[in-house]
């Protein structure tokens, strides 16, 4: 059995992955902001631990995961406000990863999106620009620290079943539709792949199970 402990426990793909990870049998904590959605985690199977990662410390983000085996991002300010945006997505995001390193949990999967990265060609005008470059600067940073670390980048996030199908690193032609239950899906699978540590992995749905999607890996 796992530790696992999943930053922004009350989103759909977090839900999700609490859901599948308790099933397969994991121990799951799931962190929150909102006292009053520990139902709706609880009854994922998951352990709602209530914690404001927006204003909180790296050391109390540190004691909430320390004793847990592995890191899940899967919070967001949910745009609309560019300097919440930067507060939670690369700031408390950039917190939880240097928490992590001084809890020793050396595991993290971040959560992030088909096309981030300094490419990413969102005009600054554009409403999407915030979330774009705090997802940028968190990622950047997970990729310099000493943490195994994953980043996922699923496609335009949809709610339809889940097929268990994706397509890894797709074309950025906009057509990346992904459901969120695949994105817990893929979450899941790196979580018992070591080998997915120090890799990028950009999808969206396709036509290959997501275990030969993501591998062999070297």
């Amino acid at each position: 059995m796992t530790r696992i402990v999943i930053i922004g426990g009350h989103g759909k793909v977090a839900l999700h992955l609490s859901t599948l990870l308790a099933t397969e049998g994991h121990s799951v904590t799931s962190i929150i902001r909102n006292p009053e959605h520990a139902a709706d985690v609880a009854a994922t199977g998951a352990t709602p631990s209530v914690l404001d990662v927006e204003n909180s410390t790296t050391a109390e983000i540190a004691d909430a995961i320390s004793g847990h085996d592995a890191v899940v991002w899967s919070a967001g300010a949910g745009g609309g406000n560019p300097e919440r945006t930067y507060a939670v997505d690369r700031d408390a995001a950039i917190r939880s990863m240097d928490a992590a390193v001084k809890a020793g949990v050396q595991r993290y999967v971040m959560v992030s999106y088909l096309g981030a990265g300094p490419d990413h060609g969102v005009p600054a005008d554009n409403p999407f620009f915030a979330y774009a470059e705090a997802k940028t600067a968190a990622d950047e940073y997970l990729r310099g620290t000493p943490l195994a670390w994953t980043i996922l980048g699923p496609g335009s996030l949809t709610d339809q079943p889940a097929s268990g199908l994706i397509e890894v690193n797709p074309p950025r032609d906009g057509n990346g539709a992904t459901s969120r239950s695949n994105t817990a899906s893929v979450a899941a699978a790196v979580l018992d792949l070591p080998q997915t540590a120090g890799r990028t992995i950009e999808f969206r749905d396709g036509t290959l199970p997501i275990a030969a999607a993501l591998g062999p890996l070297p």
